[in-house]
């Protein structure tokens, strides 16, 4: 059994394989947490692991009785205002002004399988499954509110999905003014914050903290959850590394503004929580209503950073990605962006099809500059009918003329945002969020449509699924590029206002829903200015995500290396792109390029036509390579080995390992050629210790445990395959495909 309730105790053990999380309801029927980690077994009482008080200048819950106080027991979805004065998960606004509720214990059920989450994207469970779900009902009696609790234990996956739901039912109109999808109190604050930080072209660089008494947080209040932070937090301690060592991960289902906080108490309590960000957040809730907060999903590893990887990515390639996709193999694809931005023709576009299919492209994608009057980024965004002085056959005629080479093909668009210069502005300009007599702020010459209307999100749905039913579109690269600002909606009563950017996502999901059940067969990326929106609940309707603007192959080291800490590499667009490089302006070999780019949702975005006949074998050859090993480029164990954050930023390593350990894929990375360098070995992970391997290309055959614990010479395989007198040089990568014996 996953989830274990002992009446005599009233004490909650949820297990997975490796995990126990425990918890119980107190004396004042609220709930209280008493462990979270390693696995132990269970047994007839953990009582004795809770701490309720008698400290000095601390208040008590009754009257007389100096043993019980909330502000030294550690809790499980905690209210503030009676002993506790750390932050809390939650806080209801009363008609008469008070904060203060009192949620205590009414029930509980546990079940097999999963719930949905209505209107929200989170993981879930199939027939056959080891997956228990126990949902907690407490209740407020003042306020007549019920306060759900929901806890989904993926007992193969080492994780536990949690959400809360409030439900009013009572006669009085309620404030939510803070809703956390988590909240977790460990034992000590010996951790150190681990983060996802970074702007457009270099997003979710590694950042790592120590944590000191008092708040540390990460947080977004751009409408998204934006590439500055993904929401995503992980305390490991400080001798953790990426194979050994413990580690707790909190990722977030969802996609707008969001908080991940660690507060630490005066006595080294660490109260880790995780939920839609409470700045400029309200919800009004009335009688009858039912608010849900996202999912958050948590996992432990004794493992390292690696093994709360591996977690993160089996639940999310398995039990958050949905559909055709989740377990096919993706598309070889070429994007026209950057080999022609705006400027292309129907006749330019075929021919780059053409040429692209000779060398083994599977999938052409058509960008930006397709509809309206798009030459330039001034104009169009929502005018969502074919340009025909580019495409005078329509999309449909450009698209079955790619269709009849034996290629899919694919299509852009920026549904949320809409431009001044368009015709649908000018039949709706109410239908963009503002905020009346103030001033307007432009980004990219263009602005956000208020996805909190229904008949927005309607309009766009009628528009886009015209297209897509009109075409033979097998994929679609679903873009936004611009933040939130002068937050408002024309269609929502004051009170609501502060709803404006939950409602926006939700009609974001809403639309995303009605397109993938209609169009179950085409692939979505979502993209966002490259990985401004890379979160788990866009994966849960798009299974790749465009990761960043930036195609070096030098930036995606740090970019690809950071993302893959919770992301599985299927979920990676990564692309070859033309040098000089459009972002940074460095010149990578095309070997280079590609062997970075294998390592995701793998393509090529450049004007194949215009590439010498050298590079276009080349291309040949790297397309060959990556679709006999795709299946485990995409689906294998990923292992993180060098750090592009640690002291040596000049080398990053990583490898795949198929689930049989009978293949494996190891790549090495160095930056800078550097004179009379020292000695280097490449150490593996995740192999078979017992088991016998040859390297392609390489005489002799390697035992696992040798491998993984001495590694491979890199400085001898350097000369064996350039020859004694040619040197790498600057931005050099190596491959070393292993075959089990």
């Amino acid at each position: 059994m996953a989830i274990i309730f002992n009446e005599k105790t009233r004490e909650f053990h949820l297990q997975t394989n490796q995990t126990s999380y425990i918890f119980t309801i107190l004396e004042n029927e609220q709930l209280g947490q008493l462990y979270y980690g390693k696995k132990v077994r269970h047994k007839d009482s953990f009582q004795h692991l809770l701490v309720k008080g008698n400290r000095p200048n601390t208040p008590y819950i009754k009257e007389g009785d100096m043993s019980f106080t909330l502000e030294q027991t550690k809790q499980e979805y905690p209210s503030y205002g009676t002993t506790d004065f750390r932050e809390p998960a939650f806080q209801l606004l009363q008609e008469n002004g008070s904060r203060i509720t009192d949620f205590q214990y009414e029930s509980h059920k546990i079940y097999k399988g999963k719930p949905e989450l209505a209107g929200l994207p989170a993981t879930y469970a199939e027939a056959g499954d080891q997956v228990e779900t126990v949902e907690i009902t407490l209740y407020d009696a003042v306020i007549n509110v019920e306060l759900t609790l929901l806890y989904s234990v993926f007992e193969e996956m080492d994780a536990i999905a949690r959400s809360a739901r409030f439900d009013n039912k009572g006669s009085q109109k309620l404030n939510i003014t803070r809703s956390m999808s988590t909240s977790v109190d460990l034992f000590d604050a010996d951790y150190q914050m681990v983060q996802l930080s970074g702007a457009w072209a270099r997003e979710r660089h590694l950042k790592t903290r120590k944590l000191e008494t008092g708040i540390q947080s990460i947080s977004s209040t751009r409408g998204t959850a934006g590439a500055h932070q993904s929401p995503f937090l992980a305390l490991k301690r400080p001798s953790t590394t990426e194979s050994q060592g413990e580690v707790f991960g909190f990722s977030l289902v969802y996609s707008g503004n969001f908080l991940a906080q660690v507060e630490v108490d005066y006595l080294d309590v660490s109260r880790v929580s995780l939920g839609i960000n409470p700045f400029d957040f309200n919800w009004l809730l009335e009688t009858g209503e039912s608010f849900q907060t996202p999912e958050a999903v948590m996992t432990y590893s004794n493992q390292g950073l690696n093994g709360m990887s591996h977690n993160f990515h089996q639940l999310y390639q398995k039990r958050l990605v949905r559909g055709k996709w989740r377990d096919q193999v993706r598309p070889v694809l070429t994007n026209n962006w950057e080999g022609t931005y705006f400027d292309f023709t129907e006749d330019k576009i075929v021919e780059m099809a053409k040429q692209s299919k000779e060398l083994g492209v599977e999938l052409f994608v058509l960008d930006d500059g397709w509809f309206g009057k798009r030459n330039d980024d001034t104009t169009s965004l929502g005018d969502w009918f074919v340009n025909k002085t580019k495409l005078p056959n329509g999309i449909k005629g450009l698209a079955e003329k790619i269709t009849a080479l034996d290629m899919d093909f694919g299509l852009w668009f920026e549904p949320e945002m809409v431009s001044k210069v368009s015709e649908l502005y000018e039949k709706h300009p109410d239908w963009i969020i503002h905020v009346p007599n103030r001033n307007l702020s432009h980004g990219r010459n263009q602005y956000v449509l208020d996805f909190s209307r229904k008949e927005v999100v309607d309009a766009l749905y009628e528009m886009m699924s015209e297209i897509l039913n009109d075409a033979p579109i097998s994929y679609v690269k679903w873009d936004m590029n611009r933040f939130m600002t002068e937050v408002g909606s024309a269609a929502l009563p004051a009170e609501r206002q502060q709803e404006v950017t939950h409602r926006y996502i939700l009609g974001v999901y809403n639309l995303y829903e009605r397109l993938t059940t209609e169009f179950p067969d085409i692939l979505f990326e979502s993209c966002a200015s490259g990985g401004m929106r890379f979160d788990p609940g866009m994966l849960y309707y798009a299974p790749q995500t465009w990761t960043s603007d930036d195609t070096d192959a030098v930036e995606r080291l740090k970019i690809q290396y950071g993302t893959s800490l919770v992301y599985p590499v299927s979920s990676m667009g990564a692309h070859v792109s033309a040098v000089p490089n459009h972002q940074v302006g460095r010149s990578p070999s095309m070997r280079t390029r590609a062997e970075v780019a294998y390592f995701g949702a793998f393509g090529y975005e450049l004007d194949v036509t215009t590439l010498p006949n050298e590079e276009k074998a080349l291309m040949r050859d790297q397309i060959t390579f990556f679709k006999e090993h795709r299946e485990l480029l995409q689906f294998g164990s990923f292992y993180r080995l060098n750090s592009p954050f640690e002291k040596d930023e000049n080398r990053t390593s990583w490898m795949m390992v198929s689930d049989d350990k009978t293949k494996a894929i190891a790549a090495d990375y160095q930056v800078l050629s550097r004179p009379n360098a020292p000695l280097k070995r490449l150490v593996l992970e995740g192999l078979d210790e017992e088991a016998s391997y040859r390297i392609e290309g390489y005489e002799g055959i390697y035992n696992g445990d040798e491998l993984m614990e001495i590694g491979i010479s890199l400085d001898h395989q350097q000369f064996r395959e350039l020859g004694e007198h040619k040197l790498p040089g600057d931005f050099y990568s190596r491959l070393f495909v292993l075959q089990k014996i």
